[in-house]
């Protein structure tokens, strides 16, 4: 039985925690809140960190001391973000649902996020590159949520 059908995210190790991350990089979209709403817009602009080529973290390991708003996702938190996308391993897992079938860990690939179409990959552009006057212009609907 693989491991995310076996155990709990609380009980996963540090290697399988970072298994179930697809690569999507949606997590590192730029999100605005609607204050008043409560409502989470998702935009088109990146971390600065974000290699948007690889969807990857470059600075990984230092991402939460160098991105103030970085939230660290626990076991505790992923079937509670309402702005983590519904295809998030995380967030199905912790509302009791299966990965879906291009998931890099069913597939066997790690491109297949790619090819399915669920990445930022060529969608997305650096919030540095925009001024921040200028965020909401970059709201985008296609992050199911």
């Amino acid at each position: 039985m693989p491991f995310w059908e076996d155990k709990s995210l609380s009980e996963l190790d540090t290697e399988e925690w970072e298994a179930l991350c697809d690569g999507c990089a949606r997590c590192c979209m730029i999100k605005l809140e609607d204050e008043e709403e409560g409502t989470v817009y998702h935009t088109s602009l990146v971390c600065h960190l974000l290699d948007t080529d690889t969807c990857r973290c470059t600075r990984y390991a230092q991402r939460h001391q160098r991105v103030r708003d970085c939230i660290e996702l626990t076991a505790d938190l992923a079937g509670n973000l309402n702005w983590l996308p519904q295809t998030c391993a995380y967030r199905r897992l912790a509302n009791g649902l299966p990965l879906l079938s291009w998931h890099p860990l069913i597939s066997g690939s790690g491109d297949s996020v790619f090819d399915a179409g669920i990445s930022v990959r060529g969608r997305v552009i650096p919030v540095q590159l925009v001024h921040e006057d200028e965020h909401q212009e970059h709201i985008v609907d296609w992050i199911d949520t």
